[in-house]
């Protein structure tokens, strides 16, 4: 693996070359083994947290963690083109907007001790910026090569929070373009369904069921690029213990392998019948 500058990597992906590349603060990881015509990525992957922040910040780590995505970058590190975030969402948030990436508080709970300054604020926001200017470019290449391109937006989200069933796997869609779309989203949500789990755990998989995919990567990329589809794709915490921190390998193994050729297939199918 490379350590590039934005702009380094930008140049690497105008030129088409095949690289392995973490961002030069090491914000991100973007690996690309072929110019496919789909992406993965898994922008709340990230766990790591700026030191000059810690005494400031009132969540624990396991608070952090508890609310990242962990394994989800692990989930599809076998595919073409994997773009991934390593600083946790409590430093930004990749899925949310620049004006409302930096968290005053967090899913009840105020997260700073003293109110950070414009420069903490900036530092951040220039990590945001810099990995968008990097997707706007991916995308763009991919578009040039391919004229259409898919996008799988890989997340998970903490079951036991709810208190009724709650599906396997959930795909937002309210923000895609479902009149051209909506068959592609359906088909992925039952490709999912193969997906087969240790201890007999059955795999459900539902549609704007516990989230309707209304995160920024998802708009930013629908705003821009008219030919790219973004699958908002969440895997509930099946695959840890989410109360105490422990990830169960079986598992995660479990879903990376088959998610492996049944990601590849329905790209495909994508790829050969959108319009």
């Amino acid at each position: 693996m490379q350590r590039l500058t934005i702009e380094h990597i930008i140049a690497k992906i105008q030129q088409e070359e095949i690289f392995n590349a973490v961002a030069e603060d090491y914000s991100f990881t973007l690996n690309i083994k072929s110019y496919s015509h789909y992406i993965c990525a898994a922008v709340h992957d990230g766990h790591q947290f700026r030191k000059e922040l810690w005494d400031n910040c009132l969540h624990s780590e396991y608070d952090r963690w508890y609310e990242e995505d962990p394994c989800t970058k692990y989930f599809v590190e076998n595919q073409p083109i994997v773009l991934a975030g390593r600083d946790s969402r409590f430093e930004y948030d990749l899925n949310r907007d620049p004006d409302n990436a930096i968290y005053e508080d967090a899913w009840g709970k105020k997260l700073w001790r003293e109110a950070l300054s414009p420069e903490e604020k900036n530092k951040s926001l220039n990590k945001h910026n810099a990995f968008y200017q990097v997707v706007n470019a991916l995308i763009k290449k991919l578009e040039e090569i391919h004229q259409r391109v898919i996008v799988y937006d890989m997340h998970s989200y903490n079951r036991k929070r709810w208190e009724r069933e709650v599906p396997v796997i959930n795909l937002g869609t309210s923000n895609i373009d479902n009149e051209r779309f909506s068959a592609f989203a359906k088909a992925w949500r039952d490709d999912l369904k193969q997906i087969k789990l240790p201890y007999d755990i059955k795999t459900t998989s539902a549609i704007n069921d516990t989230f309707q995919g209304n995160g920024y990567f998802l708009k930013y990329i629908t705003q821009h690029f008219k030919n790219t589809l973004v699958l908002a794709t969440e895997f509930s915490k099946i695959y840890c213990d989410e109360l105490n921190g422990v990830i169960f390998p079986e598992v995660t193994e479990a879903i990376k392998m088959q998610l492996k050729p049944i990601l590849e297939q329905h790209a495909t199918y994508f790829y050969k019948n959108a319009k």
